[in-house]
């Protein structure tokens, strides 16, 4: 398996102005809507302990800007238990992708 995949990543501004990178760990779908599960950037991830990272789920709106062109746009989850249940879903599929690529 090729190691040096290209990165997804974002750019996100807190609500202080600050901006920070990202880097989009997974898409998923629930209820009919799509969500990412999102981790701060680091170039050189610690292999000791790769999930030393912090992690959340932001939910993924399609918008058209004023070109007409489609982009993503990340919004944070609301719901408090939403929230909860979605980081279960993305974290085990993460771990279940693990797995295979451990066989």
């Amino acid at each position: 398996m090729d190691q040096e995949m290209e990165r997804d990543l974002i750019e996100l501004t807190d609500e202080d102005g600050n901006t920070d990178t990202f880097e989009i760990l997974d898409y998923f779908f629930y209820n009919g809507q799509e969500y990412a599960l999102v981790g701060e950037y680091v170039e050189e991830p610690d292999p000791e302990n790769p999930e030393d990272i912090g992690c959340f789920v932001m939910k993924v709106d399609t918008v058209t800007d004023e070109n007409g062109e489609e982009l993503d746009e990340f919004n944070p989850i609301e719901d408090d238990a939403l929230e909860e249940r979605l980081f279960e879903i993305a974290t085990t599929r993460l771990e279940e992708d693990e797995e295979a690529d451990d066989e």
